[in-house]
């Protein structure tokens, strides 16, 4: 009986399919057979929630475009029009862009996660790389939306955002007009904008989405005590600490999607604007060239590298130039080989460009370096263990006055500039860039805790 079934499964749709497509192995491979650690904590809800959200961006945008129009004098009465006209139409958009604001928080503690229990340390380095990838293509989709619904902040921030590679030496104003496609942000503009941000970016994304998964898949998931739970298996040849991700974390993420989605409703229902933070007031203006908003700023997730752009002043160009001239007598004096001439001449090198190049250009840098700074820190983090619970507590102070830097630019990017709020952003940038530069020389050392052989698991 038992053969005569598996004939007839063979014989059936699934073995069709399987004979001419991997459906089944592939199942097996990436979900109902691929071997999760046993320890996985709520910090891991957030990679299947990014997933959940890529989803529902691609839907809504999808069913949007259905209405929107990528023209200037159409673009706002058309966002109007959806949300006045189009039945459930206000639904749709405020599941866009309350989505796009979440994804930025899911993506936001997936990699604070990974910086945490070290998902980005050796086997993992290209899922790192792949996520940090995935970051900036994100990062490009929300500044090419932005413009879309052609609001009064849409319009000047993109046209503040642009100018910014005109301080490029030599190419910039070339490449800032090439961006904008006209002289200043048009009609030709938004079309380009509306391209990148339907089509362009969004298979790029899902290409680099697929990437991560399948070099995870390949590595294996880390887990909170950051211990490679392949090194132990049983005589199956199935890692002792290891769990089917199906069902049992499919199980364990949806009770996380559960409570996902009643935040993201109330949100939508009952704050889709967020006091302005997702939805800002003047975007409900329609876009004026002739009439400039009192103060420009972006979206919440811009904020930080923002307020990294708008601090450096000439004074901090002179402190930027200072520290790199102490890094290439550092490397001059500790360095090894080809490094210890290598970079002291680069360091010389770029010590004169900066005095020749105006301080709007190492503001660009500046806010380009600290997005950039995260593809190495693989390479940057000498510990030897991987989690933060063996680590020593001094480099968990680090950590937090880090996570505390990068949130008090995030709160001052949100406000009008003044010299005070200047000076606590250009402190909070040196640490931000003090924390990676000084990897190499403090996560060695201190007094580290063994992991353990086996992971730490309690059942609930």
């Amino acid at each position: 009986m038992a053969t005569a079934d598996k004939e007839v499964e063979a014989t059936g749709l699934t073995g069709w399919i399987d004979r001419r497509f991997p459906m089944t192995s592939t199942w097996k491979k990436h979900v109902s057979e691929y071997y999760a650690p046993k320890n996985f904590n709520f910090w891991y809800f957030f990679g299947s929630l990014a997933l959940l959200v890529l989803v529902n961006q691609i839907v809504t945008g999808i069913f949007l475009t259905m209405n929107y129009k990528p023209d200037a004098t159409l673009a706002f009465a058309s966002v109007e029009y959806i949300m006045r006209e189009v039945p459930w139409g206000w639904l749709i958009r405020y599941m866009h862009s309350t989505g796009a604001s979440m994804f930025f928080v899911v993506v936001y503690l997936h990699m604070f996660r990974g910086l945490m229990y070290g998902s980005y340390r050796k086997p993992r380095e290209l899922v790192w790389i792949f996520g940090c990838a995935i970051f900036l293509c994100l990062m490009a989709e929300a500044f090419f939306g932005y413009l879309l619904p052609w609001g009064q902040m849409s319009f000047w921030g993109a046209q503040v955002i642009v100018n910014l590679f005109s301080a490029i030496p030599f190419i910039g104003p070339d490449l800032s007009l090439w961006i904008r496609g006209d002289y200043v942000v048009s009609d030709v503009t938004l079309n380009r904008f509306f391209a990148f941000h339907v089509i362009a970016i969004p298979l790029v994304l899902i290409g680099l989405v697929v990437a991560h998964l399948v070099a995870l898949h390949e590595v294996g998931s880390n887990n909170p005590d950051g211990i490679e739970i392949k090194a132990k298996k049983g005589p199956d040849g199935i890692p002792l600490d290891g769990i089917p991700f199906h069902p049992y974390y499919s199980v364990h993420d949806f009770m996380g999607v559960c409570v996902f989605l009643l935040i993201f409703a109330a949100i939508i229902f009952f704050a889709p604007e967020m006091g302005g933070y997702f939805l800002e007031a003047n975007n409900f203006v329609p876009a004026n060239p002739l009439q400039t908003p009192p103060e420009i700023a972006p979206v919440w997730y811009f904020t930080a590298f923002y307020a990294m752009l708008r601090a450096t002043t000439d004074p901090f160009k002179i402190v930027l130039m200072i520290v790199i001239a102490l890094l290439g007598v550092l490397a001059l004096v500790k360095g090894r080989g080809k490094w210890r001439l290598g970079l002291p001449v680069l360091a010389a090198l770029v010590l004169i460009f900066m005095a020749l190049t105006e301080s709007k250009f190492w503001g660009v840098v500046v806010m380009g370096t600290a997005v950039v700074s995260l593809f190495f820190l693989p390479w940057l983090d000498r510990s030897p263990v991987k989690s933060i619970r063996y680590r020593p507590l001094f480099h968990k102070v680090f950590y937090a006055i880090f996570i505390f830097a990068f949130l008090m630019l995030g709160f001052l990017g949100t406000r009008p500039p003044s010299p005070a709020a200047t000076l606590i952003a250009q402190i909070c940038a040196l640490i931000y860039f003090a924390f990676f530069l000084g990897m190499p020389f403090w996560t060695p050392r201190g007094r580290f805790k063994t992991p353990p052989e086996r992971v730490h698991y309690k059942p609930h």
